[in-house]
């Protein structure tokens, strides 16, 4: 994994690893920093955890954006939702914001999961303010694509687990997971005609985080994998969010193009939701 620094400037014993010789860093090989009050979860553990993460989540996706943070900084919070933090400074640092408690792992993996999602899909920089009426398809995609990781991550921790003696620990996992899959599963569409009911329930999709996809497109990213990359097209237009989701996915499928990504994923999304 990569090095692994404090917000104070020191580094985590045990877990500094070289640093990458490639040219340019990438969202995965960015340097990882720890920051604020991780309480009972000792530090160099927690960042175990979040590179496993980082490292299953993005194995084998084609980091196509031209917008790389060049550090990952990981901020533990005592209280209030996981976030991305819009800053300025420090301006090449994407800023994920957590809250969890003494060392639940399976909470710490499926947050930073999902905001590991955001900044894949280019929502870290200081401008990029979440904003209707799009918002929704954004909180979808990338809920999705932090349940995929833990799967993942379940099968890596139960082929080469992060601390001595802990393959087990998969199991827990594993049914976090479920446990998520469930509660989706109960705001899942009437049916297998989703655009039907994007078009008739469309409040149901746009408010919060779009749930009534969320399944679908896991069920997507893990028939196709490579429609994964697909996110680092994402949002690289000015309006970015501020726009229809009839306009919003032909952007995604002509930044894809630009990036040359597959653009599977916001094709497969103009056809399973018909949006005009």
């Amino acid at each position: 994994m990569a090095g692994v620094i404090l917000a104070d400037g020191s580094r985590l014993t045990g877990v500094s690893h070289a640093q990458p010789t490639a040219p340019q860093l990438t969202l995965s090989s960015a340097p990882l920093e720890l920051a604020g009050n991780w309480g009972g979860s000792p530090p160099g553990d927690a960042a175990a955890v979040i590179s496993r993460m980082r490292q299953v989540s993005l194995m084998g996706v084609r980091l196509v954006s031209d917008q790389q943070p060049e550090r990952l900084r990981v901020d533990e919070h005592t209280s209030g939702p996981p976030a991305i933090w819009l800053h300025e400074d420090p301006p090449k640092t994407a800023w994920v914001i957590v809250d969890i408690g003494a060392l639940d792992w399976c909470k710490l993996a499926y947050q930073f999961g999902h905001e590991l999602g955001h900044v894949l899909s280019n929502s870290w920089g200081p401008l990029a303010k979440p904003a209707a009426p799009s918002q929704w398809l954004e909180e979808a995609l990338v809920e999705a694509f932090s349940i995929r990781g833990l799967a993942l991550l379940a099968d890596s921790w139960e082929q080469h687990p992060p601390f001595p003696g802990d393959a087990g620990f998969a199991k827990s996992i594993r049914q976090y997971r479920a446990d998520l899959i469930e509660n989706y599963r109960a705001a899942a569409p009437p049916g297998p005609d989703i655009a039907a009911c994007f078009r008739t329930h469309c409040r149901d999709f746009t408010q919060g985080k779009g749930d009534p996809m969320v399944l679908a497109v896991v069920g997507e990213m893990e028939r196709n994998p490579l429609c994964v990359e697909d996110l680092g097209g994402l949002n690289r237009w000015p309006a970015r969010s501020a726009v229809p989701v009839a306009e919003y996915l032909p952007l995604w499928q002509k930044s894809c193009a630009e990036l040359g990504a597959s653009a599977h994923l916001p094709a497969w999304l103009r056809t399973t939701l018909e949006p005009g």
